[in-house]
């Protein structure tokens, strides 16, 4: 069977870094957004067969699953759907924003997961293996102050990619989770913080930050390894940064004697 992969959130990003990356290895690639225009760009570009498709929208996620299985199926999933609202805190944050970022980063998720995976059951039946890969952040795994809801979220796909894991037991279905740290697109931070351009550059001053290239090459790289290898979690940062709190501004040169 030819390797063929689902990218959601394949519009911009490290979701259109990660579904060239596939499609220069030489895998199909089905690449998903709401956005049909950049979707038909991304097209041109690689070949990738396209799907418009709300992950927050059930009966969209259903017609996904059914499109997929009917042009081919497939044998790997890149949840990588997702995003930021807001910096605000815990005390005056929006439970509007809140609640669109557990449906993209959580249960979009889960319900692209849930659709997804007998064509992934299908595929490994016919390959030998499928494989499963999340993209969360390490805003998943350390909290800070204005993270709130964005922190929450990604917590939640974080711990519901262990709990999948452990449900798929027994099942040749791998299931992986890369977590990047500070990754600078065209559009992440930019909508965070609701359309300011010039604070939406301030987090990339002075540090070079990581590319939607960089983490691309990584994800990718799950996926290549032998279909016995699984790399639960990959934490993934830009050097200049040693944690969430810690982020080295200006050259990076070695101590003197």
């Amino acid at each position: 069977m030819q390797r063929r992969v689902v990218v959601t959130g394949a519009s911009s990003g490290i979701g259109a870094a990660t579904a060239r990356r596939f499609a220069e290895l030489g895998w199909e690639t089905v690449a998903v957004a709401r956005r049909a225009e950049k979707l038909e760009a991304l097209a041109a570009e690689t070949g990738s067969h396209v799907v418009v498709c709300d992950v927050t929208d059930e009966a969209q996620v259903a017609a996904l699953a059914a499109e997929v299985a009917a042009t081919g199926g497939a044998t790997a999933l890149v949840n990588n759907a997702g995003g930021a609202l807001g910096v605000e805190s815990v005390e005056h944050a929006s439970n509007d924003d809140w609640r669109r970022m557990f449906e993209v980063n959580v249960i979009g998720l889960r319900s692209v997961t849930a659709a997804l995976l007998p064509v992934l059951r299908e595929g490994a039946r016919r390959s030998g293996w499928a494989s499963i890969l999340n993209l969360t952040s390490t805003a998943g795994l350390d909290a800070y102050p204005g993270g709130g809801g964005y922190n929450a979220a990604k917590y939640a796909a974080h711990a519901v990619t262990n709990v999948l894991r452990l449900e798929l037991g027994g099942e040749p279905i791998r299931v992986m989770e890369l977590a990047p740290g500070l990754v600078h697109t065209e559009e992440f931070t930019l909508n965070r913080l609701r359309g300011d351009a010039a604070a939406a550059e301030q987090p990339y001053a002075d540090v070079t930050p990581l590319t939607a290239e960089d983490v691309a090459r990584v994800l990718v790289g799950a996926f290549e390894q032998p279909p016995h290898v699984n790399q639960d979690l990959i934490v993934l940062r830009p050097v200049a940064q040693s944690s969430v709190f810690h982020t080295h501004r200006g050259p990076l040169t070695p101590k003197a004697e």
